[in-house]
């Protein structure tokens, strides 16, 4: 599959009352009820060093009573041809891949395939590097999403590779992220080896849900949660120019960095 590279545009929310007063911890499942100045101030610093690094950000407005819909990254599955809508895993996040849908489609990217009940596929699951698609099965992206998605990114030129997440992570986004075109931040261990083939692997250890997980920018720059200290000093050690942000309101509602951006292409 050739495709010409394009100007990616990360999409995300801004976090707003649905996100500060969510009452339903369990059903939503987030962990704890975030501060509001403090979570306001962490997502005005990840836009501003999104920007900073020469990345354009399109920032939407929460889905109202959808406290998840801060992450962005779950909403849709975006390839260089347009978007894939999903459908959410959570019952609670229903409705917010139709918010998103709406979203791309107003900023001209097309919908080139849905994904269908009983099917259920979030975007955390699904890791596109260059022409091959990683796609977890979790709790989230069941058996028959799986093999719906597989289906339209194989048609539309994909090597899929599929795997169990590991139970330690929500999404197969909390254990791995791909950092350049040929090169992946994993956790050491967890993920079966043949899922590489053709890929350079930064390895960390597993210290928590987000140890894979991070934003990269392109140019080998990245954002990574202050936290994630194993997976900093990794990227730093191979070159990368890592961003440490305090994201801790957002661990709260059990996402990552890369949870809080969905890539999309003009």
């Amino acid at each position: 599959m050739n495709l010409e590279p394009q100007a990616p545009t990360l999409i995300t929310c801004t976090p707003g009352p649905s996100y500060f007063g969510v009452a339903d911890l369990h059903s939503h499942h987030i962990s704890e009820v975030p501060d509001e100045k403090r979570t306001v101030n962490q997502h005005q610093l990840l836009v501003q060093t999104i920007e900073q690094a020469g990345t354009k950000a399109v920032n939407l407005q929460e889905l109202q009573g959808h406290p998840n819909s801060v992450f962005t990254k779950d909403t849709a599955v975006c390839t260089p041809k347009g978007f894939i809508r999903v459908r959410m895993g959570l019952p609670s996040r229903e409705s917010e891949e139709i918010w998103m849908a709406e979203s791309l489609e107003r900023i001209g990217i097309p919908c080139i395939g849905v994904i269908e009940a009983p099917g259920t596929v979030e975007g955390g699951d699904v890791i596109l590097a260059n022409d091959v698609a990683f796609i977890g099965q979790s709790s989230r992206t069941n058996s028959a999403g799986l093999q719906q998605l597989s289906l339209l990114l194989s048609s539309h030129g994909y090597e899929i590779r599929t795997t169990l997440v590991p139970s330690l992570f929500l999404h197969l986004g909390g254990a791995m992220t791909l950092l350049t075109p040929d090169t992946i931040l994993c956790v050491n261990g967890l993920l079966p080896e043949w899922m590489f083939k053709g890929f350079q692997r930064i390895e960390v250890p597993h210290t928590g849900f987000i140890s894979g997980n991070v934003i990269p920018l392109g140019e080998r720059q990245v954002i990574a949660d202050q936290s994630n200290t194993a997976a900093i000093k990794a990227l730093q050690h191979h070159g990368f120019t890592v961003y440490p942000l305090d994201l801790s309101e957002f661990v709260k509602g059990t996402g990552g960095p890369s949870c809080m951006i969905l890539q999309a292409i003009d």
